[in-house]
């Protein structure tokens, strides 16, 4: 049994290979008064049962356990060739053929284990400064995998050109369109100014601050974001662009202060803490660095090198 690999405690894989709600289930057809003969299902894990997202992740660890020797990309001297949580789970490589070798040994693992996987949910991306990302002709049992220049994972879009304004411009969209439909509480004259800018803190801004945490927030970036703030204070006063009110007038009318940046940088400060200590992966790829050569021209502006140029203002 492949659980034996993992060298699992006796008494769990006792426990396991037991359960006959698995491979020892059988089922029977009732169709009015008549039933059927039982037979055995001979299915494996199901939707909805406790041990199933374990039993999932302890495939999902043997297979991944034959990619260990196999080239990735290079951080800090260390190794990485796949990410992972749950089931959601990203093969990197530095060229085509090294990842066509890294899909093709978890292909052939999978179906060693009676899984698939799925060519028309599996994409590729290139990462790549060129306007153009090259193409890459990735193949599952001789399908050709579709190449996007971007993609959602963990709820956050990845670009190919590494950035993260279509990830902002996301979030800034969804937290409008949850604004637009607590409209009736958020203009709601009868309900203090104050009761509702809480209100908005905790139901709108979560949404629009979902990944704050690894955001590289140029000028432009940041100047979109206190834009995306007076928009809601504007709205919640129900002052009309016409009426060509300044931010200032509306701050101090909504008796408030400019703190979406600041609230921003808190947090990012805060998660990097948390990585620094933890000394794992996350603390690898932030100050690892990268083999080869650099590129010409101006480098890219890191997380960590955008500087709080809120503190003078209102």
């Amino acid at each position: 049994m492949q659980l034996e690999q993992l060298n699992i405690d006796g008494k769990d894989f006792r426990i396991i290979k037991n359960i006959y709600m698995y491979w020892e289930q059988t089922a029977a057809m009732r169709v009015g008064n008549e039933t059927s003969s039982f037979q055995r299902i001979k299915r494996g894990v199901r939707q909805g049962c406790v041990l199933s997202p374990d039993l999932f992740s302890l495939y999902s660890e043997i297979i991944m356990q034959n990619l260990e020797n196999c080239p990735g990309i290079k951080v800090g001297g260390y190794n990485v060739n796949n990410i992972r949580c749950a089931d959601d789970t990203v093969l990197t490589a530095e060229n085509k053929d090294d990842l066509q070798k890294l899909l093709n040994i978890v292909e052939e693992e999978s179906r060693k284990k009676r899984l698939e996987l799925n060519s028309k949910k599996t994409e590729v991306m290139v990462i790549s400064r060129k306007q153009e990302p090259p193409k890459c002709n990735i193949f599952i049992n001789d399908a050709k995998l579709e190449q996007q220049d971007k993609f959602k994972y963990l709820g956050t879009i990845i670009t190919s050109n590494g950035r993260n304004n279509n990830e902002i411009g996301a979030r800034i969209a969804h937290a409008k369109t949850s604004f637009q439909k607590m409209r009736a509480v958020l203009t709601n004259k009868h309900i203090s100014i104050q009761t509702r800018k809480r209100v908005l803190q905790c139901y709108i801004e979560p949404i629009l601050l979902y990944g704050c945490e690894a955001w590289t927030i140029s000028k432009q970036i940041e100047a979109k974001l206190e834009a995306t703030e007076m928009w809601f204070l504007r709205r919640m006063l129900r002052i009309s662009w016409t009426e060509r009110k300044s931010n200032e007038t509306v701050l101090i009318e909504a008796n408030s202060r400019r703190s979406l940046i600041k609230t921003i940088r808190k947090r990012q400060a805060t998660f990097l803490g948390h990585v620094m200590r933890r000394e794992k992966l996350e603390h690898l790829i932030t100050t690892g660095k990268l083999d080869g050569k650099r590129g010409r021209g101006k480098q890219r502006e890191k997380m960590m090198d955008c500087k709080d140029s809120t503190a003078t203002k209102i």
